[in-house]
This record gives C-alpha cells, structure tokens and sequence, in this order.
C-alpha cells in the first residue's frame, strides 16, 4: 500500500485536524497480553529517527505502523505489542518528536495542533498535556500523546509555543489549549 503524504498542517482547520485525529484507529496494545516476548533490535533515538539492527528505517508507512504498536510499561521499559507477542525496543528520550504546529484563537480559547514525526495529528489540551521537564539542566518541552508517550517539541516549535505565550504573558509564560492551561517555566 503506497504512503500518502499528509497534508500541509498549516492548510487544515481545527475541525479538520481533530477529524483526522479521530479517525485514526489504533490497536489495543493496553488490551493484549502476550505471553512470548523477545528483543525487536529496534531503537528510536533522541531526534526521532528509527533504526532496526543498527541501520537507519527510512520508510514513513512502517516508522508509522510500528509507532501504532509502542506500549509504556509500568517499569519504564518499551514494547512493540501484538497480541501473540511481545518485542523490547530502546527508546532514548521520547518515543515521538512533534515537528510542527498550528494556532487557532488566543488566550483561553486557543487550541494547539501538533503534527508528530509519525504524521499523527494531536490537539493539545487535557487529554494531551503540555509538560516541561528539567533535562540536563534545562527545561523541555513534552506533549502526552497516550498511555505514558510522549513527544519531544522541536525547538522550532518550542519557540513558536514560546513566542505565543510571551505575547499573551511575559510574567508568567504559559499556554492555553482546548481549555487547559499549560505553564511553560519552572513549576514547583
């Protein structure tokens, strides 16, 4: 089956990303309980890029139905999930990376469009929370996608975020999305 560029995330109305959100149905990893379970040789490094035996996945429709089978486990360990077994994968930061996004109203009524690495859209709000997490001595930007994983923010896209909260706030930057606030600095 061919792979079907998205469409341009800029192009698309909320009504529209959130449609396209709905409509992907993903497996019930969280249901499944496989009872063999083995070593994927699979990695997902810190900027995104999937690898199987040490040589680079370059091909977008498989990054995007391996992403569909990652599971969280209680012990921090990642899985890809079917429901006959089990696979280890190594992720080294955050399983997905969300590489752009779209602003649609301001301040409390502001909504958030994240296109992931894995061209799966998410609006930001409670369901898909905006977190900063302290990192080598400085704060990142993560986006809850489901069940425990997350996607890294870009830095391009850390700093539109940025820039949009500053304008709105510059005391106490933070960020509205689909009626959830998200602070953006330290929090104690």
């Amino acid at each position: 089956m061919p792979y079907d560029a998205p469409p341009d995330l800029a192009s698309l109305s909320l009504t529209e990303i959130a449609a396209m959100a709905e409509a992907r149905k993903l497996p019930p990893v969280q249901e499944w309980d496989p009872q063999v379970s083995s070593d994927s040789l699979m990695q997902i490094k810190s900027d995104g890029r999937w690898f199987h035996d040490s040589g680079e996945i370059t091909r977008p429709a498989m990054i995007r139905a391996f992403s569909s089978l990652l599971r969280l486990e209680e012990d921090g360990s990642y899985w890809l999930v079917t429901p006959y077994e089990k696979q280890s994968i190594i992720v080294d930061d955050a399983p997905f990376i969300a590489v752009e996004m779209t602003s649609q109203g301001a301040g409390k009524s502001r909504k958030l469009a994240f296109r992931l690495n894995t061209d799966d859209l998410v609006i930001a709000g409670a369901k898909h929370q905006i977190e900063m997490r302290e990192i080598d001595g400085g704060l990142l930007p993560y986006l809850h996608i489901r069940d425990g994983l997350m996607a890294k923010l870009t830095r391009a896209v850390y700093y539109e975020l940025v820039e949009l909260a500053l304008d709105e706030n510059s005391e106490a930057p933070a960020i509205w999305s689909d009626g959830a606030c998200f602070p953006l600095g330290k929090t104690a």
